[in-house]
């Protein structure tokens, strides 16, 4: 038959003759998807591929010819395009074109996939998997191929175990859970996560996509970053955790082909888009997941085109909070105001222990921005806000006021934030030696660079090595990057503008300077994000990581109304302060000492020891070559010049009065100086412990258990090294100083000699013994304590009463063993119990009559107390670890699971009863027989028995 029987006669027949306008318009439509086809590699040229007639239609002559056949390998239909009834009727073009995939389906043994179209808008249907959708041209054949075999390899996504190398979280579980259940059971396409900053975005991407992989739902993945620094990051993380994927970053190699695709949005957007002729880098089909770091109104409004043009699975990922996402974002992943598929929020995480709390310090110099909240913007406003946040490569582009600029550039102003975070209120490490990792947020790179001379201006004698700027401008920003992620090592200080907003992952940084205004939401909370992951041993042994100081110079915590917990008003002085006023009261109590108290020691079995001269020197040398140090060029010291000048001379340290003593601790104490002391942590500890108790000798009082046992500690630690040369030769010395007695009568002198004989060997002790030495110091460093006044509840004025106060006195020592053992869920002794008791009624917290009411209220002492400290919340999920498989759980069983983890995090054990109550049925309407199999059940009230049982002495 020829093609021009074929026009005539039959239902459904191509008719392309140009005799009317409305013939005319019609072949301008065929023409135009002529044109879509071959772009998407469809020649066109066979004698089938146009007007393909098929039989066995429910009408009256049966037959019609198919507008377009898209044809595979042997023969096999993979798509049929329907143009002719869609111009007429979108839903007639849909039905027609189902009955034209069920006459190839007969006639193949294939049935194709379906798109219908009326030039200007194209619909693709997989009727027997998904819903009809837009999509923005036709698929290529490798594409469609891959989605035919799909539909017998695709494996089901709720039985399939997640890869817990990559993603181990319970939370990074529930969030991929989630996702696979709005794809695989809601047949949605597009999934919203928002998760705190810091707590694994990237992982759980990674985690998503190979899942997604794996069970073949997807081969090529599109991963897009908000900015380009960013896809190095990203890069090396997918590299690492996703070895078997062949990654392409656009950035660096735009014609590379692979599995998972990198790329900015501005980068992607000019690979696809084009004059329809244009056969693009990447077809609508070319990827099957699409995932986009950091969702935000700017992005999603400006880049809603790539969303819209791959036919794609979409998983958007923010950090912003659930509840401050705006309504654009939502839009585009179809979901209700508020509601996205998961999410992970910043309380959340520093309750579980994965994130550590922001705190707010007060700042003397805060910049006026405009009297309006971020909230009260119109929506153009919020627009405006975020495209001057966010340019192409994520970098601010802001003008400010010309007040504000002033402001910000003003010499003053930036010493004086400098001096507040330096010196001041900014979190140091090394026991104070060392400012903490600080990362402040410039304007620009001209105020990051004038930020950076100030600093090199004030601290000379760094050698320019403090602070860095890293800014795309300055060049060799991953080198300086990496170097300011090293933990121990300078750069202590990152000025940014733009380029670490987002993207950096130091978990040491402590300290965060805005001293930029702040204008996109989303990017605000990511710079928040920057500092709130946890790190260990930061501060030393045991002294892990507690908050980040957040330091606002510009009001942005008011513009967006945000109000983290306040930091302590008090510090902790750095360890070099601490040995400089100990070294400092120790030479003036030397001067005046009390008759009768002699520093003399002449005990020969232990060698001489030295002089009360010779130790009166050492003390004014050390005291006046720091004093000496302090250069007049900083502006911290040039303050104090007055208070200096008469101690830079060494013939001024020869005799000290306690006023000079007094006015040297308070004027002239933590002033910067050149002079750097470069020994081992662990040893100037002992020499602060030392010196402690050589003031506890002066002043005639015992010392106190807290400073001789650690003391103590070191040598008998070192007692255990005896194999090594340095150890033996002090041996006699050491199995002495491990003794109790050697202690009791230890003069001034005698304690000197024994510190610098130990100081050089305390390296060698084991890391608890060094932590327990750390500890001491904590004990001068706590703020005043102030005075709480208790409220009783109307309805008990007694027992409430004393639940408060037992709350509040055991908050106060929640590190006593037995409280340990209660909030860990490790077993009792009735010696734990008799020990808790006692430590209560000597406190004077209780009276026997109200403990006995306690105990019987509760089912015994441990039960109430665990009641009012909760039960560690890692130690609630370990307890229920053998529940049920974390690799195979649904969300609804992750959502039951962590409201019991939450009930005994606050409530410390929980009846069995309580699992069939709400909140508990809200999700699980029988209780958990209707969502556990039954040796799932027995577990989890296994373990909730066992967990009581533990509270109640053994």
């Amino acid at each position: 038959m020829s093609s021009t029987d074929r026009l005539t006669g039959c239902e459904g027949a191509v008719r392309r003759p140009d005799v009317s306008a409305q013939e005319s318009q019609a072949a301008a439509c065929d023409d135009a998807i002529d044109r879509l086809l071959r772009a998407a590699g469809w020649p066109l040229t066979g004698p089938d591929d146009t007007a393909f007639p098929v039989t066995g239609l429910p009408t009256p002559l049966g037959k019609a010819y198919v507008d377009y056949v898209l044809w595979g390998d042997h023969r096999k239909p993979l798509a049929i395009v329907e143009t002719r009834h869609t111009r007429r009727n979108i839903r007639a073009g849909q039905q027609r074109a189902r009955h034209y995939a069920d006459c190839l389906e007969a006639m193949t043994g294939q049935r194709p996939l379906i798109y219908y179209t009326n030039s200007r808008d194209q619909w693709f249907w997989d009727d027997r998997a998904c819903p009809p959708r837009a999509v923005r041209g036709f698929h290529r054949k490798d594409e469609l191929e891959w989605l035919i075999e799909r539909r017998t390899r695709r494996q089901p996504l709720a039985t399939a175990a997640i890869d817990t190398a990559i993603a181990a979280r319970p939370y990074q579980h529930r969030a991929i859970r989630r996702i696979a259940e709005a794809f695989e059971q809601d047949r949605l396409r597009k999934a919203l996560v928002s998760m705190a900053p810091g707590t694994g975005k990237t992982r759980t991407a990674i985690a998503l996509t190979e899942l997604l992989m794996r069970c073949r739902w997807i081969k090529r993945t599109l991963f897009l970053a908000d900015r380009t620094a960013l896809l190095t990051r990203v890069e090396t993380a997918f590299a690492t955790h996703l070895p078997e994927a062949t990654l392409v970053n656009l950035a660096k190699d735009a014609g590379a082909e692979g599995d998972v695709y990198l790329s900015t949005c501005p980068g992607i957007l000019g690979r696809i888009d084009g004059p329809i002729d244009d056969v693009p880098r990447f077809g609508p089909g070319h990827f099957d997941l699409v995932i986009v770091n950091i969702a935000h109104r700017g992005i999603c409004r400006q880049y809603r085109a790539i969303f819209s043009y791959f036919d794609a699975l979409l998983v958007g990922l923010t950090a912003t909070p659930k509840e401050e996402i705006d309504r654009d974002t939502y839009g585009l992943f179809n979901l209700e105001m508020g509601i996205p598929t998961d999410a992970y929020g910043l309380d959340e995480a520093i309750a579980d222990h994965h994130l550590v709390p922001p705190r707010t310090v007060s700042v003397p110099v805060r910049l006026q921005r405009e009297g309006i909240a971020y909230d009260d913007l119109s929506d153009a406003e919020k627009d405006h806000g975020d495209a001057l946040e966010w340019d192409d490569d994520g970098n601010p582009d802001t003008a400010e006021p010309e007040a504000a600029d002033a402001c910000l550039h003003h010499q003053d102003t930036v010493d004086e934030m400098i001096a507040l975070v330096m010196e001041e209120r900014g979190h140091r490490v090394a026991d104070g030696d060392w400012i903490g990792k600080t990362l402040i947020f410039a304007k620009n790179h001209d105020h990051a660079k004038l930020i950076a001379e100030r600093f090199d201006a004030n601290y000379p004698q760094y050698k320019g090595q403090l602070a860095c700027v890293i800014t795309y401008e300055a060049g060799r920003a991953q080198t300086l990057i990496d170097a300011f992620s090293v933990a121990d090592r300078m750069p202590r200080v990152a000025i940014a503008a733009g380029l670490l907003d987002t993207g950096i992952d130091v978990p040491e940084v402590v300290n965060l300077v805005f001293f930029r205004l702040v204008r996109s939401k989303a990017r605000f909370w990511q710079m928040v994000g920057c500092g709130t992951r946890p790190c260990k041993n930061l501060y030393g042994p045991g002294q892990d990581k507690q908050d980040v100081l957040v330091f606002d110079f510009c009001q942005n915590l008011a513009f967006f109304d945000v109000h983290p917990e306040a930091a302590a008003a008090t510090m902790p002085a750095p360890l070099d302060q601490r040995l400089f006023r100990a070294r400092l009261e120790l030479l003036a109590r030397l001067e005046t000492r009390p008759a009768g108290l002699s520093v003399q020691e002449t005990r020969a079995s232990y060698g001489n020891p030295p002089t009360p001269a010779a130790l009166h020197d050492d003390l004014a040398q050390w005291l006046h070559r720091q004093v000496a140090s302090m250069s007049t060029d900083h502006f911290a010291v040039r303050a104090k010049r007055r208070y200096l000048a008469p101690y830079t001379r060494r013939e001024a340290w020869q005799r000290l009065s306690p006023a000079q003593a007094a006015e040297l601790s308070e004027h002239v104490c933590g002033l910067p100086t050149t002079l750097r002391d470069d020994s081992d942590v662990a040893a100037k500890r002992l020499d602060l412990l030392i010196l402690r108790l050589q003031l506890c000798v002066l002043r005639g009082e015992p010392a106190p258990g807290h400073l001789k046992t650690p003391a103590r500690g070191v040598a008998k630690a070192l007692l255990a090294q005896t194999c090594l040369p340095a150890v033996r030769d002090q041996a006699g010395w050491i199995e002495a100083m491990a003794g109790e007695d050697w202690w009791n009568d230890a003069s001034v002198l005698l304690l000197e000699q024994a510190r610098q004989r130990l100081r050089a060997l305390v390296h060698l002790t084991d890391a608890q013994t060094r932590c327990r030495l750390a500890s001491t110091d904590r004990t001068d460093v706590r703020g005043p304590a102030s005075a709480i006044a208790m409220t009783a509840c109307a309805d008990d004025t007694g027992f409430e009463r004393f639940r408060t106060k037992v709350r509040r006195f055991l908050r106060a020592h929640e590190h006593h063993p037995t409280l340990h053992k209660l909030r860990h869920n490790q077993p009792l002794t009735t010696a734990d119990l008799a020990g808790l008791e006692q430590m209560l009624a000597a406190n004077g917290i209780g009276g026997r009559e109200e403990i006995d009411r306690a105990r019987r209220a509760s089912g015994g002492l441990g039960v109430f107390v665990r009641g009012l400290v909760g039960l560690d919340r890692e130690a609630a999920k370990a307890a229920l670890s053998g529940v049920i498989a974390k690799d195979a759980m649904t969300v609804d069983q992750c959502d039951f699971i962590h409201l019991v983890v939450t009930h005994l995090t606050g409530h410390g054990a929980m009846e069995v009863a309580r699992l069939y109550a709400s909140p508990f049925t809200d999700i699980a309407p029988q209780g958990p027989d209707s969502l556990f199999a039954p040796e799932a059940v027995d577990a989890l009230v296994t373990a909730l028995l066992q967990i009581k049982a533990r509270a109640i002495a053994s």
